[in-house]
C-alpha cells in the first residue's frame, strides 16, 4: 500500500487541531470515575470545574487548553506499506506548521537559547517524530500527542544503586509526585520508565505516561508495579490542582527493559489531567480518526 505524502500532511494538521480539541474517552471517564470517588468537598468543586471546562472546549469547538505543548507524533508502520520516509517526516512537519498557522492557535516552541519564537509550533528537532514498525498488514498510524510544559517540567530521572531493589523505584516515584505537586495540574497520569539506558528509559516513562487509561504493561511485574504505585501515589493527599483530596492520579503507568547487571535506571514522566491525545490510521479504504 503506498501512501501519498499529500495525506499525511493533511492528517498530521488534523491531529494536532484535534488533539487540542477533543479529550480522548478513556479520559473524560477517569475523571467521571475520580469525581464519583472523591471524598474531599473542595477536590470534587475542582473536578467538576475541570469537567465543566471538557464539554464547554467541545460544544465552542475550543482548546482544552491555552498551552499547546511540544507537539510530538508517534508513527508505526504496518508490513507492506510503502513511503519515503524522507519525505514522511517533512509531510508531517508542514503539517504541524499548516495547523499552527491556519487555525491560529499559540506557538509554544522557541528556540532554546535565543527563546526566538517563529510561531509554526515547529524547530530545531521539532516536532517531535518517533518512527517504529508493527506486523498489522498494509496499515500506517500516526498518533499526535501536544505535551504541555506544565506536565513536561515534572520529569526525573535517577540512577539506582541495583541493590536497593524495587523499594527505591516505588520511593523515587512517590517523591517526584510530592515535588510536582499542583505543578503538573492533576490529576495526572504518572508515568514510568524503568531499566534501559538512561535515555531509553525516559523515553519509556514518555510512553507509559501517554498510554490509554485501563492499559496496561505487557510486563507482570511492570504491571504488579502499576497497582501498586497508583494506590500509593493516591494516598499523598496531593488532590487535583494540588489542592488536596483523593485524586491525586489517573492512574501510574509502567514501562520496563532490560537493563545492565550493575545499574537501575527510573525515570518519571507526567500527563496533566488534560491528557490530549489524537490518531489517523491510514488503510486501503481510506483514513480513519479517533484516539
Amino acid at each position: 500500500m503506498r501512501i501519498d505524502p499529500r495525506e499525511v500532511e493533511e492528517a498530521a494538521k488534523e491531529l494536532y487541531i484535534r488533539a487540542l480539541k477533543l479529550l480522548p474517552p478513556d479520559i473524560k471517564t477517569g475523571m467521571a470515575a475520580l469525581n464519583a470517588r472523591e471524598t474531599d468537598a473542595t477536590a470534587k468543586r475542582v473536578l467538576g470545574t475541570m469537567i465543566t471546562n471538557i464539554s464547554v472546549a467541545e460544544h465552542t469547538d475550543n482548546l482544552l487548553c491555552q498551552d499547546t505543548g511540544i507537539p510530538i507524533y508517534n508513527v508505526w508502520i504496518g508490513r507492506g506499506v510503502e513511503m519515503n520516509g524522507v519525505e514522511m517526516k517533512e509531510a508531517i512537519r508542514r503539517g504541524c506548521q499548516r495547523a499552527t498557522r491556519e487555525y491560529s492557535f499559540r506557538s509554544s516552541i522557541v528556540h532554546p537559547t535565543t527563546r526566538v519564537n517563529e510561531h509554526d509550533s515547529s524547530g530545531r528537532h521539532v516536532p517531535v517524530i518517533h518512527i517504529d514498525f508493527t506486523d498489522t498488514p498494509e496499515t500506517l498510524e500516526i498518533e499526535m500527542v501536544p505535551k504541555g510544559s506544565g506536565s513536561e517540567n515534572n520529569s526525573w530521572l535517577k540512577m539506582a544503586i541495583p541493590a536497593e531493589g524495587v523499594d527505591a523505584i516505588k520511593t523515587f516515584v512517590v517523591d517526584c509526585v510530592l515535588e510536582a505537586g499542583g505543578k503538573t495540574c492533576p490529576p495526572t497520569i504518572v508515568g514510568v520508565g524503568v531499566g534501559g539506558t538512561a535515555d531509553l528509559c525516559v523515553h519509556l516513562a514518555k510512553v507509559a505516561a501517554t498510554r490509554a487509561l485501563g492499559s496496561q504493561c505487557a510486563d507482570p511485574e511492570g504491571a504488579k508495579l502499576e497497582a501498586e504505585l497508583s494506590a500509593a501515589v493516591n494516598g499523598l493527599g496531593v488532590g487535583p490542582q494540588g489542592l488536596g483530596g483523593d485524586s491525586t492520579a489517573f492512574a501510574v503507568h509502567v514501562e520496563t527493559a532490560a537493563t545492565h547487571i550493575t545499574m537501575n535506571p527510573v525515570a518519571v514522566n507526567m500527563q496533566c489531567h488534560s491528557a490530549r491525545r489524537a490518531r489517523a490510521t491510514f488503510r486501503a479504504g481510506g483514513i480513519e480518526y479517533g484516539f
